[in-house]
Protein backbone atom coordinates (compact mmCIF):
# COMPACT_ATOMS: atom_id res chain seq x y z
CA UNK A 1 0.00 0.00 0.00
CA UNK A 2 1.35 3.44 -1.11
CA UNK A 3 1.03 6.81 1.09
CA UNK A 4 0.06 9.70 -0.80
CA UNK A 5 2.34 12.61 0.41
CA UNK A 6 1.21 16.05 0.13
CA UNK A 7 3.30 16.96 -2.95
CA UNK A 8 1.84 14.44 -5.19
CA UNK A 9 -1.32 16.69 -4.85
CA UNK A 10 0.31 19.59 -6.22
CA UNK A 11 -0.10 20.20 -10.52
CA UNK A 12 2.87 20.52 -12.80
CA UNK A 13 4.50 23.33 -13.61
CA UNK A 14 1.94 25.40 -16.04
CA UNK A 15 3.97 27.32 -18.88
CA UNK A 16 1.51 29.46 -19.65
CA UNK A 17 2.02 32.88 -22.35
CA UNK A 18 1.00 35.89 -21.02
CA UNK A 19 -1.54 37.86 -22.40
CA UNK A 20 -0.65 40.73 -25.22
CA UNK A 21 -1.78 43.87 -24.75
CA UNK A 22 -0.65 46.15 -27.78
CA UNK A 23 -3.03 48.82 -26.84
CA UNK A 24 -1.15 49.44 -23.81
CA UNK A 25 1.64 50.48 -25.88
CA UNK A 26 -0.70 52.54 -27.95
CA UNK A 27 -1.92 54.94 -25.30
CA UNK A 28 2.14 54.95 -23.73
CA UNK A 29 2.70 56.38 -26.84
CA UNK A 30 0.13 59.24 -27.42
CA UNK A 31 0.84 60.35 -23.45
CA UNK A 32 4.34 60.82 -24.29
CA UNK A 33 3.82 62.72 -27.59
CA UNK A 34 1.79 64.88 -25.51
CA UNK A 35 3.63 65.24 -22.86
CA UNK A 36 6.48 66.01 -25.81
CA UNK A 37 4.02 68.78 -27.29
CA UNK A 38 4.14 70.55 -23.56
CA UNK A 39 7.33 70.46 -23.18
CA UNK A 40 8.32 71.89 -26.22
CA UNK A 41 5.65 74.36 -26.31
CA UNK A 42 7.16 75.65 -22.14
CA UNK A 43 10.47 75.65 -24.15
CA UNK A 44 9.75 77.44 -27.50
CA UNK A 45 6.93 79.76 -26.60
CA UNK A 46 8.02 83.09 -24.81
CA UNK A 47 4.60 84.01 -23.99
CA UNK A 48 5.02 82.06 -21.00
CA UNK A 49 8.39 83.83 -19.85
CA UNK A 50 8.91 81.47 -17.11
CA UNK A 51 12.15 83.00 -16.08
CA UNK A 52 9.58 85.47 -14.29
CA UNK A 53 7.55 82.59 -12.10
CA UNK A 54 10.05 82.33 -9.66
CA UNK A 55 10.04 86.42 -8.64
CA UNK A 56 6.38 85.90 -8.36
CA UNK A 57 6.33 83.50 -6.19
CA UNK A 58 8.98 84.67 -3.69
CA UNK A 59 6.79 88.31 -3.65
CA UNK A 60 5.90 89.47 -0.13
CA UNK A 61 2.47 90.15 -0.69
CA UNK A 62 2.24 86.27 -2.77
CA UNK A 63 3.96 84.84 0.31
CA UNK A 64 1.43 86.93 2.73
CA UNK A 65 -1.66 85.75 1.00
CA UNK A 66 -0.61 82.01 0.71
CA UNK A 67 -0.06 82.20 4.46
CA UNK A 68 -2.57 84.38 5.96
CA UNK A 69 -5.13 83.46 3.46
CA UNK A 70 -4.29 80.01 2.33
CA UNK A 71 -3.12 77.92 4.60
CA UNK A 72 -4.56 79.70 7.44
CA UNK A 73 -7.81 79.78 6.70
CA UNK A 74 -7.51 76.09 5.47
CA UNK A 75 -6.67 75.14 8.91
CA UNK A 76 -9.30 77.28 10.97
CA UNK A 77 -11.56 76.16 8.56
CA UNK A 78 -10.99 72.01 8.72
CA UNK A 79 -10.76 72.89 12.41
CA UNK A 80 -14.21 74.14 12.74
CA UNK A 81 -15.43 71.46 10.14
CA UNK A 82 -14.56 68.99 11.74
CA UNK A 83 -15.27 69.37 15.17
CA UNK A 84 -18.68 70.83 14.71
CA UNK A 85 -19.07 67.78 11.59
CA UNK A 86 -18.00 65.13 14.48
CA UNK A 87 -20.91 66.83 16.93
CA UNK A 88 -23.52 66.61 13.94
CA UNK A 89 -22.61 63.16 13.55
CA UNK A 90 -23.67 62.04 16.87
CA UNK A 91 -26.92 64.50 16.92
CA UNK A 92 -27.83 62.33 13.93
CA UNK A 93 -27.26 58.95 15.36
CA UNK A 94 -29.27 60.52 18.42
CA UNK A 95 -32.11 58.82 19.88
CA UNK A 96 -33.46 62.23 20.37
CA UNK A 97 -35.75 63.32 17.52
CA UNK A 98 -35.03 66.71 18.14
CA UNK A 99 -31.14 66.50 17.96
CA UNK A 100 -31.74 64.64 14.84
CA UNK A 101 -34.08 67.03 13.61
CA UNK A 102 -31.56 70.27 13.98
CA UNK A 103 -28.88 68.22 12.61
CA UNK A 104 -30.50 66.93 9.39
CA UNK A 105 -31.69 70.75 8.83
CA UNK A 106 -28.44 71.73 9.09
CA UNK A 107 -26.43 69.27 6.64
CA UNK A 108 -29.71 70.12 4.39
CA UNK A 109 -29.15 73.54 3.99
CA UNK A 110 -25.16 74.02 4.18
CA UNK A 111 -25.06 71.39 1.48
CA UNK A 112 -27.65 73.40 -0.51
CA UNK A 113 -26.28 76.19 -0.26
CA UNK A 114 -22.69 77.08 -2.69
CA UNK A 115 -19.77 78.18 -0.59
CA UNK A 116 -19.47 81.17 -3.06
CA UNK A 117 -22.88 82.35 -2.32
CA UNK A 118 -22.55 81.82 1.02
CA UNK A 119 -19.14 84.28 1.71
CA UNK A 120 -21.07 86.93 -0.44
CA UNK A 121 -24.05 86.38 2.18
CA UNK A 122 -21.75 86.80 5.13
CA UNK A 123 -19.19 89.01 3.95
CA UNK A 124 -21.51 91.77 2.16
CA UNK A 125 -25.24 90.87 3.59
CA UNK A 126 -24.35 90.76 7.46
CA UNK A 127 -22.71 93.81 7.23
CA UNK A 128 -25.59 95.56 5.69
CA UNK A 129 -28.04 93.99 7.40
CA UNK A 130 -26.85 94.06 11.35
CA UNK A 131 -23.88 97.20 11.29
CA UNK A 132 -23.82 96.59 14.75
CA UNK A 133 -24.97 94.00 16.57
CA UNK A 134 -26.13 93.60 19.96
CA UNK A 135 -26.22 90.83 22.35
CA UNK A 136 -28.52 90.10 25.02
CA UNK A 137 -31.81 89.39 26.20
CA UNK A 138 -34.85 90.09 23.27
CA UNK A 139 -37.79 91.47 24.55
CA UNK A 140 -36.12 92.35 28.17
CA UNK A 141 -38.31 95.62 28.17
CA UNK A 142 -41.87 93.72 27.53
CA UNK A 143 -40.84 91.20 29.47
CA UNK A 144 -39.25 92.93 32.68
CA UNK A 145 -41.03 96.11 31.70
CA UNK A 146 -37.85 97.98 32.43
CA UNK A 147 -37.00 101.47 30.16
CA UNK A 148 -33.44 100.38 29.65
CA UNK A 149 -32.85 96.59 27.08
CA UNK A 150 -30.65 94.03 28.64
CA UNK A 151 -27.56 93.78 26.46
CA UNK A 152 -24.41 92.68 27.54
CA UNK A 153 -22.25 93.81 24.34
CA UNK A 154 -21.93 94.67 21.13
CA UNK A 155 -20.35 93.17 18.07
CA UNK A 156 -19.06 96.10 15.03
CA UNK A 157 -20.34 93.49 11.97
CA UNK A 158 -18.95 95.74 9.35
CA UNK A 159 -15.29 95.75 10.40
CA UNK A 160 -15.70 91.56 10.93
CA UNK A 161 -17.53 91.15 7.60
CA UNK A 162 -14.17 91.87 5.13
CA UNK A 163 -11.62 89.89 7.14
CA UNK A 164 -10.11 86.23 7.52
CA UNK A 165 -12.32 85.58 11.02
CA UNK A 166 -15.50 85.71 8.19
CA UNK A 167 -14.00 83.37 5.70
CA UNK A 168 -13.57 80.86 8.13
CA UNK A 169 -16.65 81.18 9.72
CA UNK A 170 -18.39 81.11 6.20
CA UNK A 171 -16.04 77.85 5.33
CA UNK A 172 -15.99 76.01 8.49
CA UNK A 173 -20.00 76.48 8.47
CA UNK A 174 -19.94 74.54 4.89
CA UNK A 175 -17.86 72.00 5.07
CA UNK A 176 -18.92 70.97 8.71
CA UNK A 177 -22.03 70.39 7.01
CA UNK A 178 -20.16 67.48 4.72
CA UNK A 179 -17.87 66.17 7.69
CA UNK A 180 -20.94 65.37 9.46
CA UNK A 181 -21.94 62.88 7.08
CA UNK A 182 -18.27 61.83 6.63
CA UNK A 183 -17.79 61.07 10.43
CA UNK A 184 -21.54 59.54 10.51
CA UNK A 185 -20.65 56.83 7.84
CA UNK A 186 -17.24 56.20 9.62
CA UNK A 187 -19.32 55.78 12.91
CA UNK A 188 -22.18 53.58 11.19
CA UNK A 189 -18.74 51.16 9.84
CA UNK A 190 -17.81 50.40 13.33
CA UNK A 191 -19.86 47.25 14.57
CA UNK A 192 -22.56 47.72 17.15
CA UNK A 193 -20.88 44.85 19.20
CA UNK A 194 -18.09 47.25 20.31
CA UNK A 195 -20.30 49.74 21.95
CA UNK A 196 -22.15 47.22 23.95
CA UNK A 197 -19.01 45.59 24.82
CA UNK A 198 -17.70 48.98 26.05
CA UNK A 199 -21.19 49.59 27.97
CA UNK A 200 -20.84 46.13 29.50
CA UNK A 201 -17.77 47.28 30.74
CA UNK A 202 -19.28 50.45 32.21
CA UNK A 203 -18.22 52.88 30.18
CA UNK A 204 -20.45 56.10 29.31
CA UNK A 205 -21.84 56.88 26.07
CA UNK A 206 -19.51 59.74 25.53
CA UNK A 207 -16.64 57.67 26.37
CA UNK A 208 -17.47 54.72 24.48
CA UNK A 209 -17.83 56.96 21.49
CA UNK A 210 -14.08 58.34 22.30
CA UNK A 211 -12.34 55.63 23.26
CA UNK A 212 -14.13 52.90 21.07
CA UNK A 213 -15.71 53.91 18.47
CA UNK A 214 -14.17 56.99 16.84
CA UNK A 215 -10.57 54.86 16.61
CA UNK A 216 -12.10 52.55 14.68
CA UNK A 217 -14.31 54.67 12.36
CA UNK A 218 -10.33 56.60 11.62
CA UNK A 219 -10.04 54.43 9.39
CA UNK A 220 -13.11 55.20 7.18
CA UNK A 221 -13.00 59.05 8.10
CA UNK A 222 -9.28 59.50 7.19
CA UNK A 223 -9.63 59.44 3.24
CA UNK A 224 -12.53 61.55 2.59
CA UNK A 225 -10.82 63.95 5.12
CA UNK A 226 -8.31 63.89 3.42
CA UNK A 227 -9.59 64.81 0.47
CA UNK A 228 -11.96 67.80 2.10
CA UNK A 229 -8.56 69.39 3.21
CA UNK A 230 -6.78 69.22 0.10
CA UNK A 231 -10.59 70.62 -1.59
CA UNK A 232 -10.25 73.03 1.12
CA UNK A 233 -6.84 74.46 -0.45
CA UNK A 234 -8.41 75.33 -3.62
CA UNK A 235 -11.83 76.77 -1.90
CA UNK A 236 -9.96 79.09 0.05
CA UNK A 237 -9.89 81.19 -3.62
CA UNK A 238 -13.34 81.80 -2.75
CA UNK A 239 -12.29 84.42 -0.21
CA UNK A 240 -11.98 86.86 -2.98
CA UNK A 241 -15.91 87.15 -2.94
CA UNK A 242 -15.71 88.28 1.71
CA UNK A 243 -14.11 90.23 0.22
CA UNK A 244 -10.30 89.40 1.81
CA UNK A 245 -7.18 90.23 0.08
CA UNK A 246 -4.40 88.43 1.79
CA UNK A 247 -5.24 85.62 0.03
CA UNK A 248 -3.09 83.88 -2.87
CA UNK A 249 -4.74 84.15 -5.96
CA UNK A 250 -6.15 87.48 -5.48
CA UNK A 251 -2.35 88.39 -5.01
CA UNK A 252 -1.13 86.51 -7.94
CA UNK A 253 -3.87 88.33 -9.81
CA UNK A 254 -2.76 91.69 -8.79
CA UNK A 255 1.04 90.69 -9.49
CA UNK A 256 -0.35 89.99 -13.07
CA UNK A 257 -2.40 93.35 -13.29
CA UNK A 258 0.13 95.23 -12.32
CA UNK A 259 3.25 94.08 -14.28
CA UNK A 260 1.36 92.81 -17.47
CA UNK A 261 2.76 89.30 -17.46
CA UNK A 262 -0.51 86.89 -16.79
CA UNK A 263 0.99 83.88 -17.74
CA UNK A 264 3.86 83.71 -15.68
CA UNK A 265 2.02 84.95 -12.72
CA UNK A 266 -0.76 82.48 -12.92
CA UNK A 267 1.59 79.59 -13.41
CA UNK A 268 3.42 81.17 -10.12
CA UNK A 269 -0.58 80.40 -8.15
CA UNK A 270 -0.58 76.90 -9.66
CA UNK A 271 2.60 76.28 -8.30
CA UNK A 272 1.75 76.89 -5.14
CA UNK A 273 -1.58 75.53 -5.09
CA UNK A 274 -0.17 71.75 -6.77
CA UNK A 275 2.66 72.30 -4.06
CA UNK A 276 0.46 72.55 -0.76
CA UNK A 277 -1.77 70.30 -2.21
CA UNK A 278 0.92 67.61 -3.03
CA UNK A 279 2.34 68.01 0.63
CA UNK A 280 -1.40 66.93 1.97
CA UNK A 281 -1.45 63.88 -0.07
CA UNK A 282 1.51 62.62 1.36
CA UNK A 283 0.34 63.18 4.82
CA UNK A 284 -3.17 61.74 3.75
CA UNK A 285 -1.38 58.70 2.83
CA UNK A 286 0.73 58.31 6.29
CA UNK A 287 -2.44 58.62 7.94
CA UNK A 288 -4.14 56.23 5.96
CA UNK A 289 -2.04 53.52 6.34
CA UNK A 290 -1.72 54.07 10.24
CA UNK A 291 -5.42 53.97 10.57
CA UNK A 292 -5.59 51.16 8.16
CA UNK A 293 -3.39 48.61 10.00
CA UNK A 294 -4.64 45.49 10.45
CA UNK A 295 -8.01 45.85 7.61
CA UNK A 296 -7.23 43.87 4.32
CA UNK A 297 -3.75 43.75 4.62
CA UNK A 298 -1.41 40.54 6.12
CA UNK A 299 1.93 41.68 8.15
CA UNK A 300 5.20 40.17 7.63
CA UNK A 301 4.68 37.93 11.21
CA UNK A 302 1.09 36.68 9.58
CA UNK A 303 2.58 35.65 6.13
CA UNK A 304 5.39 33.75 7.89
CA UNK A 305 3.19 31.66 9.70
CA UNK A 306 0.70 31.17 6.94
CA UNK A 307 3.73 29.90 5.13
CA UNK A 308 4.61 27.46 8.18
CA UNK A 309 0.79 26.48 8.13
CA UNK A 310 0.92 25.39 4.87
CA UNK A 311 4.69 23.79 4.87
CA UNK A 312 3.92 21.54 7.90
CA UNK A 313 0.18 20.57 6.45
Amino acid sequence: MTTRTHNDDRPGEINARPVRHPWRFVAVAGILILVAMFVSSLLTNDRWNLEFVPNVMNFSPVLRGLVQGTIVCTIGAMVLGVTLGILLAVMRLSGNPVLRGVAFAYTWFFRAVPRLVLLVMLGVGAGFLYPKLDVGIPFAQQIFGIDTPLVFGSIDVNALSNGIAVGILGLGLSEAAYMAEIARAGILSVDKGQSEAAQALGMSNGKTMRRVVLPQAMRVIVPPTGNETIAMVKDSSLLVAVPVSNELWFQVTQVANNTGRIMPAYVAGFLWYLIICSILMVGQYFLERRFGRGYGTQTNSSRKLTMIGKGSA
